[in-house]
């Protein structure tokens, strides 16, 4: 039987890099008295070895823990017009005004952007956790952020997270409830357009859209996938009422794309509802600003913000906390959505 891995110290960082365990403190501390180049030697130690400082470590510094990370993937561009993260992020900052904190955002490119940026946050000690969103399958920043200790809430379903605390919305029940009630007003041929596959929360949607599609009866519904954007949305709109066979009934990953395909339909002369139908996810102020109004799944994403960074103080505390889903995206009928036209004859 193999010895088990002895855990590493700060007295093994230190060897690592050839100085003393002061040295290393004052460098992760970010106290002046080292050369920048010293100080990166440590850096780079510690990086190789996995090491960072613990919990309890962190908490007998006198520095205050004030801030917390917020890492996006996500172009300005589309940041600025996607309602769901302004609300979000807006729910968050409810909560650190009460406690005189402050949210560090970063947009970054990718994921392994993304992990070397936690790694950098956590070792320079800007933040004292952060909040993990649009999770994958598989997804690479599970290991290398638990094995750093960053305190961490994540924003998905406990299937996609490995085992960091998590809060998330049930997808599959609200799409369900989509699909059946458009079933309900006569609608056979239903599409939906959502966001990129590799998206854990799209796929648990894609799936939970075919199943309810095929419990109905209704076969194979018709899924394109694609990005965020209005753009994206209305290209794939397009395509969709280009079809021989084309739906009576379409379900959008988001309001921005439903909006789009509203465009997409009068561009078209496809009457919304008595031709088409349109449902959106998320609501915003989008969907009641719109002509004719857009029906949307709708829920509180303001409250899931401020609860997310209520969850992540409680981690930094040091408390326990259970992966739990908030409250499921229900239905708001609204003029976008009624029976199909009948046929002429």
């Amino acid at each position: 039987m193999s010895a088990p891995t002895q855990r590493v110290t700060i007295k093994d960082v230190a060897a690592a890099a050839g100085v003393s365990k002061g040295a290393v403190s004052i460098a992760f501390n970010h106290r002046p008295g080292l050369a920048e180049s010293t100080r990166e030697r440590i850096f780079a130690a510690a990086r190789e070895l996995g090491w960072a400082p613990n919990s309890s470590a962190r908490s007998l510094s006198t520095q205050r823990i004030d801030t917390i990370g917020l890492a996006l993937c996500r172009p300005a561009r589309l940041l600025g017009l996607e309602p769901f993260y302004m609300e979000f992020i807006s729910g968050i900052e409810s909560v650190l005004a009460e406690r005189s904190c402050s949210l560090l955002l970063r947009l970054v490119s990718g994921l392994e952007e993304e992990i070397a940026l936690q790694e950098a946050w956590w070792r320079e000690r800007q933040i004292g956790g952060s909040v993990l969103v649009d999770f994958h399958r598989d997804d690479p920043r599970v290991e290398p952020l638990r094995r750093l200790g960053i305190p961490a809430v994540a924003v998905g379903h406990p299937d996609l997270t490995g085992g960091i605390p998590s809060l998330w919305t049930d997808d599959a029940t609200a799409m369900a409830e989509a699909v059946r009630y458009l079933a309900a007003l006569g609608h056979r041929h239903i599409a939906r357009v959502g966001g990129p596959p590799g998206l854990g929360h799209s796929a648990i949607r894609e799936r939970a859209f075919q199943d309810t599609l095929h419990q109905l009866g209704l076969g194979p519904g018709t899924q394109m996938t694609t990005g965020f954007a209005g753009e994206d949305g209305a290209r794939a709109t397009r395509s969709l009422l280009l079809r021989p066979e084309r739906p009576t009934a379409i379900v959008y990953d988001n309001d921005i794309m439903a909006v789009a395909g509203l465009g997409v339909a009068a561009e078209m002369g496809v009457a919304v509802p008595a031709d088409l139908s349109l449902l959106a996810w998320d609501d915003s102020q989008l969907c009641r600003l719109t002509h004719p109004t857009l029906s949307a799944m709708s829920h509180d994403v303001h409250g899931f913000g401020a609860e997310v960074a209520r969850e992540l103080f409680a981690v930094i505390a040091g408390r326990e906390v259970r992966p739990h889903p908030v409250r499921t995206p229900s239905l708001t009928p609204r003029a976008s959505t009624s029976a199909p036209r009948a046929p002429r004859s």
